[in-house]
Order: structure tokens, then sequence, then C-alpha cells
């Protein structure tokens, strides 16, 4: 009851009443000092932070929303918060090396993480028993298809009475993940789970480590990787299956399918917050205390850019790409009063003093604009490759072992040779491609859809590693924009790649009692983000193997912020 009050008072009154006319209560937390240089020191700190990631949200969906509702949440916050307006994420900008660079301060080429559906050489395929000779290499897929079941909301865990039931979800994300699905390990003949695939520590690793509670929402049991290597980072996980079918509505056969479908569940990983705030466990059933380091991710806007149409509203941007359609606005007001609802959650709870909100997005969607959208189909690129390989070279195997083409191109080969990907490379650049653009006409693109490729030794160059790396793509390639690889006619855009509408988006971090807010305009990366929280808890960002590798920076422009 009390929460719905909540979001009648955001919806009504706005969230100038619930703040007070601050982002939050005066405090006498600041900043601490860090980076990637060594030079660290302890400051003051906050004892709790709040990371929210808006998926599909990009830095001018912030400031239209700003600008045209000036009395919301977010422009409240805005105000009151240092925003980064030149922010990128990863590349690629798949959900889950974005996220894994959130969580880390690490890109693909450090985590190990380059998409959620790779390929690896170096290990054997699901369901191996026995580790003989010399790993074939096999699929790499972390998604819904690990879940016991993916068609149920929890996973397969088996409770009764679902949706409504859904906060009783288990914490022990490894109950509900089925290891006949994971990759093999060559060294222990035992499936790979996400957490054991990752390359380096996590910022959960490092607060409980320090002794701090940690919590996370998001959607899919897979998000295990956040635990980190150890296993032990996140001591609190709520992953409901945003792709099982969605309960009561037929319009879609999951969660993502319907926009309405998308809010409510999203709403549930806002109660689990709620539950958080208030210092339980996510499901209410025991009393913890407030985490530490606690987040969840929004999917409602990231599913109002790619319907094209639902609940009876377009969806996408307006033609040129620069104001959201209905569809979209109403998924942002959604966004605005949930997280207005957990700011005024955090002051009734006496937290305005102490914690510190990060509100970013792991990815944005390309292209806003619907009269630059071009449909592909990569599977008839990918067998013109496999055919003229296989006319230069009688008795080799297809070329294209592997492939993840959303708005950008990750190919794995079965040769690994330079030669091989040079003649992949040279294929894509000198054949067309046909799909066809937002309204369904035929359309022809050059060079396969793509503006660059890296082809082998130029592909491990690209992202840092040395070209025998057995995760890294053999070919990566770049899209023309608008280009996305897709046969589905209900989507609209996508993102995965290399774009600046895939990569530019927000960050926006509100310290404790800060009261005038700031733009920052300097570049900033959202693997920055990872060690800018240890910092605000006041733990050494270099605690964070990534972190040293790259030499990771903490957010510019937050050391001596004055916060009376």
């Amino acid at each position: 009851m009390r929460v719905r009050n909540l979001r009648a008072v955001m919806a009504t009154a706005g969230v100038a009443a619930l703040l007070g006319g601050t982002a939050l209560a005066p405090a006498a937390a600041a900043v601490s000092h860090g980076g990637g240089s060594g030079h660290w020191r302890h400051r003051s700190q906050s004892r709790h932070v709040l990371l929210i990631s808006v998926d599909g949200m990009h830095q001018q969906d912030l400031a239209w929303y700003v600008r045209h509702y000036p009395h919301s949440a977010l422009a409240g916050l805005v105000r009151h918060g240092i925003e980064y307006s030149d922010a990128l994420t990863t590349i690629p900008s798949d959900s889950f090396p974005a996220t894994v660079g959130l969580m880390t301060g690490g890109d693909p080429g450090v985590t190990g993480f380059y998409y959620d559906d790779t390929y690896n050489y170096d290990v054997f395929p699901p369901g191996t028993k026995k580790c003989v000779g010399r790993p074939p290499g096999a699929e790499v897929n972390y998604d819904e298809t690990d879940d016991v079941n993916p068609n149920r909301l929890d996973a397969g865990q088996g409770l009764k009475g679902l949706p409504g039931s859904i906060l009783q979800m288990t914490s022990n994300l490894r109950s509900v993940i089925n290891p006949a699905t994971l990759p093999v390990s060559a060294s222990t003949c035992k499936p790979i789970y996400p957490n054991q695939y990752l390359k380096v520590n996590t910022i959960f690793n490092v607060a409980r480590q320090a002794g701090l509670r940690t919590a996370w929402s998001d959607k899919h049991p897979s998000y295990l990787v956040l635990a980190g290597p150890s296993g032990n980072g996140v001591e609190d996980f709520f992953t409901p299956e945003i792709d099982s079918r969605a309960i009561g509505y037929p319009a879609g056969d999951d969660w993502t399918g319907d926009v309405a479908a998308t809010m409510q569940y999203d709403s549930y990983k806002v109660q689990a917050i709620l539950n958080e705030i208030d210092g339980y466990n996510h499901s209410r059933s025991r009393h913890v205390g407030v985490p530490g380091l606690f987040g969840m991710n929004f999917q409602t806007v990231t599913t109002a850019e790619i319907l094209p149409k639902s609940d009876g509203l377009t969806g996408g941007y307006l033609p040129g790409g620069k104001v959201p359609g209905p569809l979209l606005v109403g998924a942002l007001n959604y966004v605005n009063t949930e997280i207005g609802v957990i700011v005024a959650q955090i002051r009734a709870q006496g937290l305005a003093s102490s914690t510190a909100i990060i509100i970013t997005a792991k990815q944005g969607q390309s292209p806003t604009n619907p009269n630059d959208f071009k449909r592909v189909n990569d599977a008839p690129i990918i067998a013109g490759v496999d055919a003229a390989w296989t006319a230069a070279h009688p008795h080799a195997a297809p070329l294209v072992v592997y492939a993840s083409d959303d708005d950008g191109m990750l190919w794995w080969l079965s040769n690994r040779s330079q030669a091989a990907a040079n003649f992949a490379k040279h294929y894509l650049l000198t054949h067309t491609a046909v799909g066809n653009n937002i309204h369904g006409k035929r359309v022809t693109v050059s060079a396969s859809g793509l503006r660059k490729v890296y082809a082998g030794a130029a592909s491990a160059a690209y992202f840092g590693v040395p070209n025998s790396d057995p995760r890294h793509p053999v070919i990566f390639g770049i899209v023309q924009h608008g280009v996305v690889y897709t046969t589905s006619k209900t989507t609209i855009a996508q993102h995965g790649g290399a774009g600046f509408q895939d990569r530019n988006v927000p960050i926006l971090v509100i310290l404790p009692g800060l009261r005038h807010g700031a733009t920052i305009s300097a570049q900033a990366g959202t693997i920055q983000i990872a060690p800018t929280i240890l910092a605000l808890l006041g733990l050494n960002p270099r605690a964070l193997q990534a972190v040293r590798i790259e030499h990771t920076r903490v957010l510019p422009g937050l050391h001596g912020r004055r916060t009376w």
C-alpha cells in the first residue's frame, strides 16, 4: 500500500515536494579521490551507493525529458547532480559486456566478455563429459537459454502463484541455471558458470571484502556473472527472467513484447529495491540491513525504442530522431515516476544524507531516426561467404563457425589464419546486401551494410588482446548507420554496435547533500563508474583488477565538491 501511495504522490505533486528543494538532504559525506594512477587517498565517504541503469536511454533522451518536464523527478536530480553530457558505453555495446564494464571498470578485451552469445576456441561444447584432446571450440551463451526453464518468470524455480509471487524468487542463481547448456572447461571438464568466465573481479567483490552488504536486480539468472570469479560478490540477487512468457499479456510471447508488460516486469525489481532500502532482503522475508552497494536496471525504455507499436501507440522516435514518440514518452514517464518513488523512499528512511545515486544506461539504441532504419538479413551474407570460401577451398569446412550480429558484426571463423580473415573481409566489403526500410520497401546496402571491418590481427588489436586470444571475434564489423541485422518485423532499432547512438548514454551522479549540480562536457566512459563507486564508498578503486590493467580513472570533476 505504501508503494502505491508514494507513486500517486509522485504523479501528482512532483519530485520537488519530496526532495524539499534539494536532491538529497544535507550530509557530511563527500566523494573520495581515486583513479588508475595509484594516487588514491581516503577523504570521506557515502555509506550507500545505488546504481540504476535505464537501458536504452540516450543522453539526448535525458536532456529532452528534463527540458520538457522541468518539475519531474529526473529534472530535480539533474539540477542537483553532476551530469556527464559526453559519456560513452563499451564497444560492443551489448548488454553483457556493457554491464560487466559498469561493474569492473574494464572493456571486453580485459573482462573477456564481447557479447552475451559468443564463441571460444578453447572450450568444449555444452554437455561434454570426457574432455580428451584439444578443445574443438564451442558457443558460449549466457542468456535465457541457460535457465532451468526459460519460459517461466522464476527461470524454473517452481514458484506457485506467478507472477504475483515472483519476489520470492531465489537469490541462489546457480540453482536456476542449467549446467547442461554451459560451455565446458578444458582444464576441469566442468561447466563454466557466467561468473567463472569473467576474467577480473567486480565492485561487488571489493565491497564484500570490505564488509558491505551487496544486492543487484537484473533480467536473467546469467547475471550471476556479477558475483565475480570468486562467486561471492552479490549477497542478494533478484533476476526474474524477462524473456519468459508474459503472464496475462497475449500481445507478446515475453515481457518485452509489450511495453505495459515490461513496465510490470520492471516494477517487480523496483519493489525489490524498495524492500532493500527498508533494510530487508529483496523478498522482504528477512531484515538484513540496507546494502552498501545495490541497484537494478530498467528495460521499459529499450522496449519502447525497439517495438514499432505497442498498447495502441507508435514506438521509437519521431522522424528526425530527436523527439521521442508517444510510446517512448510514456516509457520515460514511467521510469521517471519509479525513480522518484525510490528517491522518496530513501528520504523516508533517513538515508538521504548517506546515499549516493548514479543513473546511467548500459547501452542506447540505433537508429533513432526511423527514416535511417535498414533491416538486413545476415543469413544470405554468411551463406555467400561460406560458398565463396568452399569454391576456393573445395575440401574446407564452412568458414563462419559462429556469428553474433545485431547492429554490429562479430564472427568467429573455422580457419583462424590471417588469410582466411582477409578473405572474409574482402567478401564483406565487395558485396552488396538486400534489406528493407521502416516502410518495408526493398533497399540495397553496399559492403554488406558495413563501413569498417577489422579482420584477424586487426580485430585482436582493436580489442587490445593477442591474436591467439581464444575469445575475441576474428571479424569485427562496424555497420553503416541505420543498418540492423535482423529478420524481425517487430524491431525498429537495436544495440550492440559501435555507433554513437548505441553508445552516448547518460551518467548522472547525485552526491549526498550537493545543493548545486554541474554539467561536465569532458568525455567520460561508463567503465569509469566502477572505480567511482568504490571511491564514493571510501574504498580503493585500484582494488579492481581491470582498473589496474586499463588505468581506468574515477569520473572527473567529483573531487572537492562541497556538500553542505
